[in-house]
């Protein structure tokens, strides 16, 4: 007998084996060491421009569970704040957090590329040394070891210069280096004052912008002790009478910059600053566009220390106060600060609407008067102030006068809108000061305009020099 052909089937099935026997090991491989977070553009990247998440490396069918870990400043200082998530991995190997919705239970619903962001939640103290621009994904697969990856989500570009504006308390001017002078932008913020509005500025500028960030008004404040004082005394401590000329001053200033096309030059106002920004631009005709974040259609009435109510206006122009539309039982709200009610202000403004009917027409921003491109803003679930209805209220006045208006209204959205969408949106409506709209809601609605408003200020304002 042949000895070759009598050990012939043991090596054919020795073969077999072994094949089985690495097609075996590698999918243990697959499920201890394999897997991978794969995120483009990979970090660090501005926040807002990231397009893809996925894990790979994972075998279909797989239970794979996500915890996403970030240091965020809020209204209590800065705290740690997490969200989870699990999923069976998909035919192909890969959870694509654009494409598969969580499993029940998870800290968000619905296949969302910024879910893991947007839904964290406080939980606990941050850590040591965290910075708020860093974020941690870490990825289990059934038992095995977890995988993670820190992302650097940028607010701005670190090649970003900051100065100081003279003769403007607290204003900030932030750019780009460039060869060519850039459009410029300035920003004026909402009734929380102060300098607030000045965080947004590099954002803008990493966009391609020279940014002129202007506080206008910084009322006192309140700490864990009670009153403290305003952080810029130079400026008004009530919003009552702001001069409109400001901005203009404010132009003048930013129009002097090497950097800065004076040509080329539109506004961004946010809440009260939206209010503002499109009551100048009716006046300015150096106002190339304007975007306005959550805006109001009218005038409402001033308040703050020195002021009664019902007798002043916000704004002001050539010295006289501007017709204004009244409140109506704005102390009684205000009240729920002290007692731990909610504080819903849209209240006491759709009441001074609907007791003040004849008192409208006088105090209706005249916006069809504008002539530039204007974007607005706005949520129908907004409780600061009914930002959804009065953004349509401008646009149907601007598509009647046959002016160019970019509306963007979101039925479940708040009036916290003014971000990129990667940043929490739970807490909005956590203390007695109630902004409104859900945390997905405002979340989508934050990203969708923060895509739009670029692309709306690239074609209204003109090319950017090269980065």
């Amino acid at each position: 007998m042949n000895p070759s052909c009598s050990t012939a089937p043991a090596r054919r099935l020795g073969a077999r084996l072994a094949i089985v026997l690495q097609a075996g090991l590698a999918a243990v491989a697959g499920i201890a060491d394999a897997q991978q977070i794969r995120v483009d553009p990979p970090t660090p990247v501005l926040a807002g421009d990231i397009r893809a998440i996925t894990i790979e490396g994972l075998r279909p069918g797989a239970a794979v569970e996500l915890h996403a870990r970030r240091p965020v400043r809020d209204f209590s200082g800065t705290r740690l704040y997490a969200s989870q998530a699990r999923w069976q991995a998909g035919a192909d190997g890969r959870v694509d957090l654009a494409r598969d919705a969580p499993l029940p239970g998870s800290s968000w619903q619905g296949a969302d590329l910024r879910g893991a962001f947007w839904s964290m939640t406080p939980s606990g103290p941050a850590p040591e040394g965290g910075s708020t621009a860093e974020a941690e994904l870490e990825v289990r697969v059934g038992d095995g070891p977890p995988v993670r990856q820190r992302l650097r989500l940028l607010a701005a570009l670190p090649e970003v210069t900051r100065r100081a504006a003279a003769g403007f308390d607290g204003a900030v001017f932030a750019t780009l280096p460039a060869a060519t002078p850039r459009p410029g932008l300035i920003l004026l913020g909402g009734s929380e004052g102060g300098s607030q509005i000045t965080r947004d500025a590099p954002a803008y500028a990493s966009r391609g912008y020279a940014v002129l960030a202007l506080p206008y008004y910084s009322p006192p404040g309140w700490g864990p002790a009670g009153p403290t004082p305003a952080e810029l005394p130079g400026l008004p401590a009530a919003f009552a009478d702001i001069p409109l000329e400001r901005l203009q001053q404010a132009r003048d200033w930013l129009a002097r910059q090497p950097e800065v096309d004076p040509a080329r030059i539109g506004v961004v106002g946010t809440s009260k600053g939206a209010e503002f920004a499109l009551l100048a631009a009716t006046r300015m005709p150096w106002v190339r566009s304007v975007v306005a974040w959550v805006p109001s259609d009218v005038v409402w009435e001033g308040w703050g220390p020195g002021t009664e109510p019902g007798r002043s206006s916000s704004f002001s122009w050539q010295g006289k106060p501007l017709p204004f539309v009244p409140y109506r039982g704005m102390a009684e709200e205000l009240a729920g600060f002290q007692t731990g009610a909610a504080v819903r202000l849209r209240r006491p403004q759709d009441a001074g609407r609907a007791a003040h009917p004849e008192r409208i027409a006088a105090a209706r921003i005249p916006v069809e008067d504008f002539a530039g491109p204007l974007m607005v803003i706005g949520g129908h679930a907004d409780q600061v102030w009914d930002s959804g209805g009065m953004a349509e209220q401008i646009a149907d006045r601007r598509r009647q006068a046959g002016r160019e208006t970019v509306t963007r209204v979101f039925r479940d959205a708040g009036h916290y809108l003014g971000s990129h969408g990667w940043g929490p949106t739970t807490q909005y409506d956590a203390g007695p000061m109630k902004g409104g709209g859900t945390p997905q809601a405002n979340a989508h609605a934050q990203a969708e305009s923060w895509r739009a408003l670029f692309d709306f200020l690239a074609r209204t304002l003109g090319p950017l020099p090269p980065r």
